[in-house]
């Protein structure tokens, strides 16, 4: 027998995984600290050097090797915080689908996929921006199945 009754989510929170999620009160630099720590994470996983790692965040070589450190309190942008949201997601992608030492490569890699055209996918990405970024992601989750 179904069970028709739900339990009722807590005010401002829910349990349906495709709802919206709201950082109204959590405090920006807060949210630009753990965004910065986990994009440093995956930057050093995939290996990418200062420079590609803040042109793909399109931040300032000098920013990110602060940010790196920890010793960095700055802000981040609506779009700077898109960018680190779809790398987490390109990174969890990627980690689902091929080993951890391919997934970790990936990026760097030549790929001769249509959107990349030889290019390593890291390449495509500074160049095409957010843009790029996002339909990176969007390809490895095709790939898996998932889009």
């Amino acid at each position: 027998m179904a069970r028709t009754d739900r339990i009722h989510d807590a005010p401002g929170t829910t349990t349906d995984p495709a709802a919206p999620v709201s950082l109204a009160g959590i405090e920006p630099a807060r949210i630009a600290r753990v965004s910065a720590t986990a994009y440093s994470r995956i930057v050093a996983a995939w290996r990418l050097g200062n420079d590609t790692a803040s042109q793909l965040l399109d931040i300032s070589p000098r920013t990110f090797a602060r940010m790196k450190t920890g010793d960095w309190s700055g802000r981040l942008s609506r779009d700077q915080l898109m960018r680190v949201s779809a790398v987490t997601g390109l990174y969890k992608g990627l980690h689902l689908y091929f080993s951890d030492e391919l997934a970790d490569r990936w990026v760097t890699m030549p790929n001769t996929g249509p959107q990349f055209g030889g290019r390593a996918p890291v390449a495509t990405m500074i160049a095409g921006g957010l843009p790029a970024i996002l339909a990176t992601r969007n390809y490895i989750d095709a790939l898996r199945g998932g889009a």
